[in-house]
């Protein structure tokens, strides 16, 4: 049980940090695409447009590209070309992405510690 409690603690601690984040109009396909975007770029391997858009898993093709742009113009994603290659572009985490992910890796150590304010 007190695996089960510490997930709900950290839930409960998210969706506290999504509602401060709630102005970017981020909805659950987009942070999925935004988590999968920043594992693959942690394990240096970042994500381009076009494996974005086989992530068949995740929705349509054309409501990917939609979630791309919405990260994009909330400023969770860049695009960039690596090299002289122009045809492949590449999606990078920003700042602002990583400030998210801090977030929620606080709520997660918070959760599992007896100190949290939701601790039974």
């Amino acid at each position: 049980m007190r695996n089960s409690s510490t997930f709900l603690r950290f839930l409960h601690l998210t969706q506290a940090i999504a509602s401060q984040w709630g102005n970017s109009k981020l909805d659950l396909t987009a942070l999925r695409l935004l988590e999968i975007v920043a594992v693959t770029h942690y394990q240096g391997k970042p994500l381009t447009v076009t494996d974005a858009m086989n992530l068949g898993f995740i929705a349509s093709p054309a409501t990917l590209h939609r979630k791309l742009d919405q990260l994009r113009e909330t400023g969770f994603i860049n695009l960039a070309f690596e090299g002289k290659n122009r045809r492949t572009k590449f999606i990078i985490p920003t700042s602002s992405a990583g400030k998210y992910f801090e977030q929620m890796g606080d709520a997660l150590v918070l959760a599992s510690t007896s100190h949290s304010p939701f601790h039974k």
